[in-house]
């Protein structure tokens, strides 16, 4: 004879033992003691999972495939929720009837397996100790996450899922419902602050907070819950979660109702099941909204007809049967205690049971305690058992010889030379559910969400409105249909639990100080930055060719900012140097077409031809500044305008020197006569522009300019520029330009008093003081201005400077030529028709 074991637990637990040959259900002097205890802790609550029990040893007996001709007989006690009794049962499992540990008298048939406990309090005491011996020991109930660990409980396994698996699927709800500050009330018991541990670990790593976390009393206090609750209704939170079972569930829900909180949104996991909270209607109004967790338990084929077929005059070895008749159709049992007189007496006040009454006629709903489809974990348990017997008679009938210790004599075997069968177990049950055990010996889990609605009307429904799956992918476990869903107050929003309102693109979160990190404030992202999120913890900065819009919710592309043809400064600038190189080129063909005046010999004539064709060039290379920085136009840029313009003053200069050697010369015995000619001229010029080429040349082979895009001057806004390269080079180039020009003034202001009509150098003077002018100015005003409008200064002085010299120079030759031709004589050149006028 096989037996098996069953601890059933609920308000009262019990354990049984099922046998191999005969079917037989056996009931030990122990409950018959206890019979007054059983009957004060019953609960039809528990009942079905006693009524799963026989009908799935019913059903495995009656199909000779599952255990090849041999049937299963079980054994049941109640451990009525007291660790203490649970223990003192599987003492009596392991030692017989005189409670002395391994110790057994011959012809004792050893249960195989044990079901159960249903609390995890009961089932960690009573592991610990079958764990010594490997005996097997599956729970329908005990959701406690340490029972999975192998090391300390090695022959443990359950058909539900532990503790962590719904803390999971809570948060997952969370975060699908961007609920992130909410509350949570714990029973004081395994399972409230287990779980409610748990809970704010897996809270914590999703960022959600916990506005406040309460425990509920063992017992009730209505002055302790009256404090909770309190602190419920002025708490912010529209989100509760309630880790309780129903014994702390009912008078929590009774306060909250007497104080008529009904904007909450309850979290039920899966401990509330069907809980009677649902049958009260005063908590209807208050419970609207809620969503619960409940496991998903297909309908077993077959039991509501076995539960409906159960009549307590053919049912002898159930002794909770009268208990649970009693409890379904409120009547008591007529005893032999009780007298005639006093059912005569009583007869008026309480109604009798006669056995004939009929299952059939009570209306069972999902708001009732007694669905018995919440009973299919103690289906799922006792099919296991099954199938790994079946498993081990397979390989018994194959190999009788064998060695293998996996395999073993049906007809005897210790316990634990099943457990690694019931570890292997695959299969699909009646219902098409998948059975099978993980690593951790937990059976993976599909939980169902369902949404408690009520009515204006008066009436109300549970439905299905999800379900999370824990063996899926993490971005697959939850499904939700949100519009299904009917909250408080009749909303069909889903309603927020937030500490803040959420920071939208272009903003950050700003923590405030001392409160959790749900709690913060929104700053606005700095420039340069922005964030495309929403609820971002920080500001992210732009690719370096991009830039944030004005709402700092994304990035776009900068936009390119250079002195351009195609903008009208530019193009006012390029139609100026144009016009100006025409004008100089049109000076250079008047002097060409009146080279054999007196005005034009009078001056050095080659040295005007030079000095127009480097005015000519000088207003030309300004263009080399406008347009888009390319490499060549940067690299020539700088030199070409230093060197054309040190070239200039250069011719300039030797103008002046051409004068003063003149007038010195006309002295028979001065020692300059030896100067007068073309070979000065020619002299000053190459030795002037010698140091300027000595730099230019010096700067273009270490470190020439070269284009940039500069992001740093203006924000949102790449600079197209050519870089110096070298400062250094650059202030040289300048400054050596500037100390020529210098020099070229101070000649030309000292011989500005020379005798002669028409004295070249005080023109000279002229020219040098508006050049000096216009670069004097141009270097604060080059330093205060960035990106394209560095660049227009710069054009700028290139064309004032040069337009400067071409006007003071030029001008009044031109004006003599083509205005007053009568001037243009060689008398009137040197005085001498002054003279005659005279």
């Amino acid at each position: 004879m096989t037996y098996f074991y069953h601890a059933y637990s609920g308000h009262i637990p019990s354990n049984v033992s099922i046998a191999t040959g005969d079917t037989r259900t056996e009931m030990s002097g122990w409950w018959k003691m206890s019979r007054k205890k059983t009957s004060e802790c019953f609960s039809i609550l528990y009942y079905r999972y006693v009524a799963a029990m026989m009908f799935a040893v019913d059903e495995i007996n009656r199909n000779s495939h599952h255990l090849l001709n041999h049937t299963l007989g079980y054994v049941m006690y109640d451990s009525c929720y007291a660790e203490i009794r649970a223990l003192e049962v599987t003492m009596r499992l392991l030692s017989v009837e005189k409670m002395v540990p391994n110790y057994h008298c011959g012809g004792y048939s050893w249960p195989i397996a044990i079901i159960g406990d249903s609390p995890s309090a009961s089932s960690l005491i009573m592991a610990r100790l079958l764990g010594i011996y490997k005996y097997p020991q599956i729970s329908y109930g005990s959701m406690l996450p340490l029972l999975g660990d192998k090391q300390q409980f090695p022959s443990f396994l359950r058909t539900t899922s532990n503790f962590t698996v719904q803390v999971v699927g809570i948060t997952q709800l969370m975060k699908h419902c961007s609920w992130t500050w909410i509350g949570i009330l714990a029973s004081d018991n395994d399972i409230g602050r287990e779980g409610s541990q748990d809970l704010l670990l897996e809270l914590a790593k999703r960022g959600i907070c916990v506005a406040f976390q309460e425990v509920m009393p063992a017992y009730k206090s209505e002055s302790t819950l009256h404090k909770i609750v309190s602190k419920i209704k002025v708490s912010l939170v529209k989100v509760i979660i309630v880790y309780s079972t129903q014994l702390h569930l009912v008078p929590l829900m009774e306060e909250v109702t007497l104080q008529n909180i009904s904007d909450k949104v309850w979290v039920a996991p899966s401990h509330w099941g069907n809980s009677l909270v649902f049958h009260i209607k005063d908590n209807w109004k208050t419970l609207n909204g809620t969503l619960g967790f409940t496991k998903n338990n297909p309908e077993i084929p077959g039991f509501q007809n076995f539960v409906h077929s159960i009549i307590p005059s053919t049912v002898t070895s159930d002794i909770f049967l009268n208990l649970f008749w009693e409890a379904i159709f409120h009547c008591k049992w007529l005893t032999e205690n009780i007298s005639t007189v006093s059912v005569q007496e009583n007869l008026g006040s309480t109604t009798f049971c006669t056995g004939t009454e009929s299952l059939k006629t009570i209306q069972t709903s999902v708001y009732e305690s007694y669905n018995f489809q919440e009973a299919v974990s103690t289906y799922n348990a006792v099919y296991a058992v099954a199938h790994s017997l079946h498993n081990l008679l397979l390989c018994d009938s194959k190999d009788v010889t064998s060695k293998n210790e996996s395999c073993a004599n049906i007809t005897s075997f210790q316990p634990w030379k099943l457990l690694n069968f019931i570890k292997g177990v695959h299969f699909m049950n009646t219902a098409g559910q998948e059975i099978y055990f993980d690593m951790n010996g937990d059976m993976p889990t599909q939980y169902d969400i369902q949404n408690f609605q009520f009515f204006q009307n008066g009436t109300s429904r549970i439905i299905k409105v999800g379900f999370f799956k824990s063996w899926a992918p993490n971005d697959e476990q939850i499904q939700i249909d949100t519009a299904a869903i009917l909250w408080n107050d009749g909303a069909t929003k889903v309603p927020q639990s937030v500490c803040s309102e959420s920071c939208g693109p272009g903003y950050r979160k700003s923590t405030r100080k001392g409160q959790a990190i749900c709690c913060f404030d929104c700053i606005q992202c700095s420039d340069g930055k922005m964030s495309n999120q929403t609820d971002s913890n920080d500001c992210i900065e732009c690719p370096d060719n991009e830039w944030p819009t004005s709402e700092q919710s994304k990035c776009v592309q900068k936009t390119v900012e250079f002195l351009s043809y195609k903008e009208p400064f530019g193009a006012s600038l390029a139609v100026v140097s144009i016009c100006s190189s025409a004008i100089t080129a049109s000076v250079f063909c008047i002097f060409i077409r009146f080279r054999d005046t007196p005005v034009i010999k009078a001056n050095n004539q080659d040295l005007s031809y030079l000095l127009l064709l480097l005015l000519f060039l000088c207003f030309l290379c300004s263009l080399l500044f406008i347009g888009h920085p390319e490499t060549v136009t940067c690299a020539i840029q700088q030199v070409a305008f230093g060197s054309i313009f040190t070239f200039s003053i250069s011719c300039i200069m030797a103008k002046t020197i051409t004068v003063i050697v003149a007038f010195t010369a006309t002295n028979n015995n001065s020692f300059m006569k030896k100067w007068v000619g073309m070979k000065t001229p020619g002299l000053v010029i190459i030795l002037c522009s010698l140091g300027q080429i000595i730099i230019c040349t010096a700067w273009l082979s270490t470190q020439p300019p070269f284009p940039n895009d500069n992001i740093k001057i203006k924000p949102g806004k790449i600079i197209a520029e050519c870089q110096e390269g070298s400062s250094v080079a650059f202030a040289c180039m300048l400054g050596y330009m500037g100390l020529l020009a210098m020099l070229c003034f101070l000649l030309a202001f000292l011989a500005r008093k020379l005798p002669d009509t028409f004295n070249e150098a005080q023109i000279i003077t002229i020219s040098m003081f508006i050049f000096l002018s216009v670069w004097t100015s141009f270097i604060p005003a080059y330093l205060s201005t960035q990106g394209k409008y560095m660049v227009a200064v710069e054009v700028f002085a290139i064309l004032a400077s040069s337009a400067g010299l071409l006007c003071s120079i030029f001008l009044p030759k031109c004006y003599i030529i083509l205005l007053r031709p009568e001037k243009n004589t060689r008398k009137h050149i040197t005085g001498k028709a002054n003279s005659s006028a005279k």
